[in-house]
């Protein structure tokens, strides 16, 4: 069946405080997607965020990010008041603040968890609202208790640290200590129970929203990233996944060795995952990882795909990625196991970069869809991504969060490359607005089963409104939308190119 959707993060949406979140914007973006005729909604990862804000970076591979933790709906708990989250949420409704978020969301956050101690953990009233939603935390918190709990403790030991990296914590509780954890358990109880509180909210908001999407035909499409932070949760409480040493530091970290483009390679910082290990018990740390990922998503969107067959490992401490080693990956036996322990799921496999034979085979092997980026496309005459060579199993995009915007790019293109987009595309529209959605139009006509479209792309945006930019560490992940932009002309416009080219969702009584 052919569908279509728009890529667009949460943290991108437009709210009252400073950030996207599950608010009522969430819930009207989809009734946007559902008046344009979509069917998938991708955002990027939704995990906790740290130092640098990258989601692909996060403090937990299972939890989620609080920012994203609806305020008005605490408000509407009886939680918190206006006046409560009246802070500087940053002065630009198109960028998103980090550092006013940091100063503010966490203040406004333990306010509402020490009503929710003092209306719910510690209400004495049985059959309440009160006691129905403590049942709630309860039934969530013995649920997730396999990551729940150390990522709690984690995050309590982190904030009375000053916020170090667990690698830079005394010994005994750095090598997780059975004395050194007890105590700390007993002493920073008020602390974890605020981080299960989050959770327990994230997940709460999370849900409804999602299930609020799939009730209007759509689907949540999310981004597993392949890699963990090597300063998270993941690290520290399960070392055996990875290559590390007795004392817990790592032997090696991930990373890209070099290329035409970088003379030292790139130095990620990852801890490289202990595949050996990992293969004894099935690939359990992994299985609860994506269990838990498909409590989040309808489809994942596996990040680094090309990872399971090789991955690039350097010795931790070094300076660059020139004394990497390529090893193998897991490949197909972890595809196997997956399949037997948790059934089919469906994924995307985000296949970009330096293409091999044994990459290839792997991703047919496990026949999982690929990607298309037509901005890739038009760089050489023998492009993989370009339109006539693509296939039904397969994803198309016009560009994706670490791309420019098609404005921008189109703009940014040699004449020689833009001549060649022109004839290919069959398009003679000079104004750049009008050729981004030729260039749009030319994705919806692909044989691929599936196409996503950034919403920037729609808008016309330039580059203000890039998501990402690999290799810059500053003025990422901060594009944001302004309140009420979105029309129901353009959801009437993209909706015309749903139903022209096939890929209007399935009436109700058509799906399967």
């Amino acid at each position: 069946m052919r569908e279509c959707g728009i890529l667009f993060p949460v943290s991108s949406l437009p709210s009252k405080f400073g950030i996207g979140c599950f608010s009522r914007e969430a819930y009207e973006f989809v009734d946007f997607l559902k008046e344009s005729g979509q069917g998938n909604w991708q955002i990027l990862p939704i995990g906790p965020t740290g130092y640098g804000d990258s989601p692909y970076q996060p403090f937990s591979a299972f939890a989620g990010n609080p920012y994203f933790i609806c305020l008005e709906t605490l408000m509407e708990d009886g939680l918190l008041t206006w006046d409560e989250c009246n802070k500087d949420w940053g002065q630009d409704p198109e960028r998103v603040d980090y550092g006013a978020l940091y100063n503010n969301r966490y203040d406004v956050l333990r306010i509402a968890y020490n009503r929710f101690k003092e209306n719910v953990l510690f209400s004495q009233a049985a059959g309440t609202a009160a006691a129905a939603k403590k049942e709630q935390y309860d039934a969530f918190t013995a649920k997730e208790s396999f990551w729940l709990e150390d990522y709690a403790l984690f995050m309590a030991i982190k904030g009375q640290q000053g916020g170090k990296s667990w690698l830079d914590w005394d010994e005994p509780l750095r090598t997780r200590q059975e004395k050194a954890l007890a105590q700390a358990k007993e002493a920073l109880q008020d602390e974890i129970g605020f981080v299960l509180f989050q959770q327990f909210m994230f997940d709460l908001q999370w849900k409804k929203l999602r299930a609020y999407a799939n009730e209007n035909q759509v689907k949540i499409i999310g981004d597993l990233p392949f890699y963990v932070a090597l300063d998270s949760a993941d690290a520290w409480s399960h070392p055996e996944a990875f290559q590390m040493e007795k004392d817990l530091t790592p032997t090696a970290v991930a990373g890209c060795p070099p290329d035409a483009f970088s003379a030292t390679g790139q130095l990620w910082g990852n801890p490289v995952y202990d595949w050996d290990r990992l293969k004894k018990d099935d690939y359990a740390w992994w299985m609860r990882r994506i269990e838990r990922n498909r409590e989040f998503y309808d489809v994942i969107r596996i990040d680094h795909f090309h990872g399971f067959e090789s991955y690039f490992a350097i010795p931790y401490g070094d300076k660059t990625a020139e004394n990497g080693t390529r090893r193998k990956g897991p490949g197909m036996d972890f595809f196997r196991a997956l399949r037997k322990h948790l059934g089919e799921i469906p994924m995307i496999a985000e296949d970009l970069g330096t293409v091999t034979k044994e990459n290839v085979k792997l991703l047919e092997d496990t026949g999982l869809p690929g990607m298309k980026v037509l901005q890739f496309a038009f760089t050489s005459w023998n492009s993989t991504y370009v339109n006539h060579r693509h296939i039904r199993n397969c994803v198309v995009y016009t560009g994706t969060h670490d791309n420019t915007t098609s404005r921008a790019w189109i703009e940014e293109i040699s004449d020689g490359e833009r001549s060649y987009v022109r004839r290919y595309i069959n398009s003679e529209n000079t104004d750049y607005g009008r050729f981004v959605w030729d260039f749009i139009r030319e994705a919806y006509r692909s044989v691929a089963d599936l196409c996503i479209i950034p919403l920037q792309d729609y808008l016309v945006k330039g580059k203000e409104a890039r998501i990402n930019s690999p290799g810059v560490p500053d003025g990422n992940w901060q594009w944001r939308l302004i309140p009420h932009f979105l029309s129901h002309d353009l959801a009437v416009s993209i909706h015309g190119l749903a139903e022209l080219y096939g890929r209007l969702p399935a009436a109700p009584d058509d799906a399967e």
